[in-house]
């Protein structure tokens, strides 16, 4: 009977091993990677702390016959924490151009003011003209709101970004991305180890839009939103007050919690939005199927048709600079009504 006993509840002890295991191994590993992107400037140091710290921990908490290690482990663990969570963010790095300026946004009644607008001129997707313009808009001709999913390579995960569209000014681009200090470039990893700064690019489509088409060659696919010129009115003015408050005071951009797709969505639920967590807001190089399925862009057309036709490359690089851009790129799309 016994030895039956035993035969049971083995696998029930490899269960509670394996989660106990991992209630461990979890937080070994983010402070170990926190370690190494820390705000230390030695990238050697960095590293020779993380190895150290992760293979003391490995030895304290499963090979050491010493009692007291495992409470020593957990002491510099949440030692890590404190370190960690004590790194500011900044305004003041040396930012790469494209992130340089920091916009701002005034607004008086039905006018809204716009500062550090992006509307470079690009020859290649490193060579550029610089300039940063200001726009005023006016909330009463904002009468749509345009959906971009934007992919480095065609998958899972892309990048998104809103089109405030006015009846008498051109489209507003707002793209929530890092802020890059000049030699860097995104890291999925790191982003979420407050290695990025957070901004909010607000832009011409001419900059924001055609720089990906046409110059870094990503596919592009632009969506009209079934939303109400009352709703995209609120969502831009959520928009505004997060510009400022950014500008005021920084933030860290974390590819979890603080990113375009979950910022868009969040900020979409204060302006009225229902509904709640979709795993496609993470995966977000899928969102325009959520979208579809949610009814939130036009369903008329089979969703693979849709997609197949919401594709703007085309369209966007033989606009090239035209000023009839943002135009030419909705041409042919099937869910903008003309």
């Amino acid at each position: 009977m016994s030895s039956l006993r035993s035969f049971l509840f083995r696998p029930l002890g490899w269960l509670v091993a394996i989660i106990v295991s991992l209630c461990w191994a979890i937080p070994i590993a983010w402070a170990t990677l926190a370690i190494y992107y820390s705000n230390l400037p030695w990238a050697g140091m960095r590293l020779a702390l993380a190895a150290a710290f992760a293979a003391f921990a490995i030895w304290a908490l499963w090979f050491s016959r010493q009692r007291r290690m495992p409470a020593v482990a957990i002491a510099l663990f949440l030692g890590v924490v404190a370190w960690w969570i004590s790194i500011p963010p900044s305004h003041d790095r040396h930012w790469r151009p494209e992130v340089a300026v920091m916009p701002r946004a005034v607004v008086d009644g039905d006018r809204v003011r716009l500062t550090g607008v992006r509307n470079f001129d690009y020859r290649t997707r490193n060579d550029f003209t610089v300039r940063y313009e200001e726009r005023e808009v006016q909330l009463s001709h904002l009468t749509a709101l345009d959906f971009y999913v934007s992919y480095f390579t065609e998958g899972p995960v892309g990048h998104t970004f809103l089109s405030f569209i006015f009846d008498n000014a051109p489209p507003l681009s707002i793209s929530i991305e890092t802020r890059p200090e000049v030699g860097e470039g995104f890291a999925p990893v790191a982003s979420m180890f407050k290695q990025f700064e957070l901004i909010y690019v607000v832009g011409d489509e001419r900059d924001l839009v055609r720089v990906r088409t046409n110059y870094r060659r990503e596919p592009v696919y632009l969506y009209r939103l079934n939303t109400s010129a009352d709703d995209a009115r609120r969502l831009l003015l959520v928009y505004l007050g997060r510009i400022n408050e950014l500008a005021d005071h920084p933030e860290f951009y974390n590819l979890l919690t603080n990113s375009c797709t979950i910022n868009i969505v969040r900020y979409a639920n204060a302006a009225g939005r229902s509904g709640g967590f979709n795993v496609r807001h993470l995966l977000n190089g899928l969102v325009d199927g959520y979208l579809y399925n949610s009814g939130r862009i036009d369903t008329t057309l089979p969703f693979d048709e849709l997609r197949r036709r919401s594709r703007i490359n085309e369209a966007a690089q033989a606009a090239d600079g035209a000023a009839d851009f943002s135009e030419r790129i909705r041409a042919s799309l099937p869910t903008i009504p003309r």
